[in-house]
């Protein structure tokens, strides 16, 4: 007897054989039983599935002796004629080579006649979908309203390409791919049958490269048989598919979880030098982190992957160091680069780029997350509040300005920003407590808004407090004697060499001298450019070369900072609304480089934080059509 291949040796002859298809095999079973066999029927699902072999097993059960029976004999005489192809009721035809309407117009005349020994005549057309639209149009009829003796089943491995009108008259069965751990076991039986000893890694390598196809593993084992003999080990199959072992898999997507792309390198350069087909290593690396994706959302649940028990403790330990935000990026930079590597001119270069980007996205702050930052930073930033303004809060303010006479005399503070509660302060002039607070000054001239960034508030002169005597050992740094507006010029003044920082400093507006220190107000985008440590000694130079040898200086976020209960003022009735005063003259626009603001260290900073793209560079007051 000639030799058969495995794949045709093995085929299911009876429906409790067929693996993987419960759903289909048993509906078929009840409606034989039940005695509701329907004209038609068509099988859809991918290749190697058994859309045919459960075609032929309908076709056994429908015409075998006494049938139809669900539960026949394979010795039954008809059942097989069915299997040897010899039964004169059962035709089966290609549909990729007969396709043309003069075909279907002969089986339409032949359906007329009763079957020769069997209940049913019965037509299998496989690839039904390569069938022309005029050959469909012609079975139409006849598919409808068939005689009572003639059945029809289909198969096809693209029912979209079949028409909707055949489809709409047929039952239609949809068969999945089958399990990996089901196509091991099978293998592992059939393994049994031939002598021939495989591993569990062997038996799960070959069922993961036929991806849910039986007769794909079954055709793999044949070769791998013909080519190693009575013992086939993992190494084997692995080079046989151009896979990638399990082992080197998870070392690769670790290295990426790690965010090391030297040693991603070093492994893709193992993996290519070995043979190992690339196109096939970014689609394992894609279902990995898919499986670590569903592993982490589900909390576990083994019942949704197909793997190992080693490899669900990788998971495991994979899933506790990524979050769920990170593996979604990774997982969309991974499926485009699965779309594009067909028409990568070199997929070596391609797939190390795309994994590169991998380790990007997995490292990513999505702007959610730098917002949610920012807000945060906002809400916890320092304000300009003095340690005595809960003691002013409790004062009572009868009049319309804050009495100096009475607060408190506070405690002084050092030069460094936190005031420290032990030592002496100066009282604090209350223009700048009502710039701290968001308020306004309690004073006729005060009441006016700021017109620019460097428009002193109060245009009424206050006398300066007399400071308290300063105690023996306090041991504070003397400050020149000026006023907050004096020191920002002199500070101003020094930094005419540098025209990109300057224009960034031109919305600042200064609030207050004491004790050595300048605090400056900046809305939150120059806040967050200046407040860094380069950029404070930078300005702490500057104000030194200004003739401030000892000076600090402290930025404070232009947004309004927490609110202090402090005694509403009682309001003044006044005669007649004092007539606007001039506005002062709007300052000229600074005129910017290009490239020096490019080169401005805060700026590149902040492109690189936000991945921006300079567009248009514009001084403060200047409209947007200079550039």
């Amino acid at each position: 007897m000639s030799y058969q291949v495995i794949a045709r040796k093995y085929r299911p002859q009876r429906f409790e054989d067929v693996v993987g298809q419960e759903h289909v095999t048993t509906t078929l079973m009840n409606a034989i039983r039940a005695g509701r066999i329907a004209h038609g029927y068509i099988f859809c699902g991918p290749r190697g599935t058994g859309k045919t072999t459960l075609a032929r097993i309908f076709a056994k059960a429908l015409n075998c002796t006494g049938g139809p029976k669900a539960d026949f004999s394979v010795d039954d005489p008809r059942v097989r004629e069915i299997t040897e192809g010899r039964s004169l009721d059962v035709l089966e035809i290609d549909g990729a080579s007969n396709n043309g309407v003069e075909q279907v117009r002969e089986l339409r005349d032949t359906a007329r006649f009763a079957p020769a020994s069997g209940t049913y005549k019965i037509y299998i057309i496989d690839e039904v979908h390569m069938l022309s639209t005029a050959a469909f149009n012609a079975l139409l009829k006849t598919l409808e309203e068939p005689p009572a003796h003639v059945k029809f089943l289909f198969a096809t491995t693209d029912p979209e390409k079949v028409l909707v009108t055949i489809l709409s008259r047929c039952q239609r069965f949809d068969l999945r791919r089958i399990p990996a751990a089901l196509i091991s076991k099978h293998l592992a039986w059939i393994a049994s049958q031939e002598g021939v000893t495989l591993d569990d890694a062997a038996l799960f390598a070959i069922a993961r490269g036929a991806e849910g196809g039986m007769r794909d593993a079954e055709s793999t084992l044949d070769q791998l048989i013909s080519f190693c003999g009575n013992r086939i080990e993992e190494a084997d199959v692995l080079s046989m598919f151009g896979l990638a072992a399990r082992r080197q898999l998870l070392d690769l997507t670790g290295a990426i979880l790690g965010s090391q792309p030297d040693v991603v390198l070093r492994l893709l350069d193992e993996l290519a030098r070995s043979g190992k087909d690339l196109g096939r290593l970014l689609n394992d690396v894609s279902n990995h982190f898919r499986n670590l994706l569903v592993y982490h959302i589900s909390k576990g649940d083994r019942s949704l992957l197909e793997a190992t028990e080693s490899e669900f403790e990788v998971l495991a330990a994979q899933s506790r160091a990524i979050e769920v935000e990170s593996l979604t990026r990774v997982l969309e930079s991974l499926s485009q680069a699965e779309s594009h590597l067909r028409d990568a001119p070199s997929k070596r270069i391609f797939l190390e780029v795309a994994l590169l980007k991998a380790i990007e996205a997995r490292n990513a702050v999505s702007l959610d997350v730098v917002l949610r930052q920012l807000q945060a930073l906002r809400a916890a930033a320092p304000t300009l509040v003095p340690a005595a303004l809960p003691a002013l809060a409790a004062v009572p303010a009868p009049t319309p300005a804050i009495s100096r006479e009475s607060v408190p005399s506070p405690a002084v503070s050092t030069p460094q920003p936190p005031p420290s509660p032990a030592l002496p302060t100066p009282p604090v002039p209350e223009t700048s407590v009502a710039l701290a607070h968001g308020g306004t000054v309690p004073s006729t001239a005060a009441e006016r808004p700021l017109e620019s960034p460097r428009e002193v508030a109060p245009s009424t002169p206050v006398a300066k407090p007399t400071p308290p005597e300063k105690p023996v050992n306090a041991p504070v740094q003397p400050a020149p004697e000026a006023s907050p507006d004096t020191v920002w010029s002199a500070l101003l003044q020094q930094i005419t060499t540098e025209p990109i920082f300057l224009a960034q400093m031109a919305h600042g507006r200064p609030l207050t001298w004491i004790s050595g220190v300048l605090s400056v107000e900046f809305p939150l985008a120059e806040y967050e450019l200046l407040n860094a440590t380069s950029q404070l000694n930078k300005l702490r130079a500057y104000l030194q070369q200004a003739g401030y040898a000892r000076g600090e200086i402290r930025l404070v976020e232009g947004a309004a900072p927490p609110h202090v209960e402090v005694a509403k003022p009682v309001p003044v009735q006044r005669a007649a609304p004092k007539p606007p005063e001039p506005k002062p003259a709007k300052p000229q626009p600074v005129r910017l480089n290009k490239e020096e603001f490019l080169n401005d260290p805060a700026i590149r900073a902040a492109i690189e934080v936000f991945r921006a793209q300079l567009i248009e560079v514009r001084a403060p007051g200047e409209s947007s059509a200079t550039t």
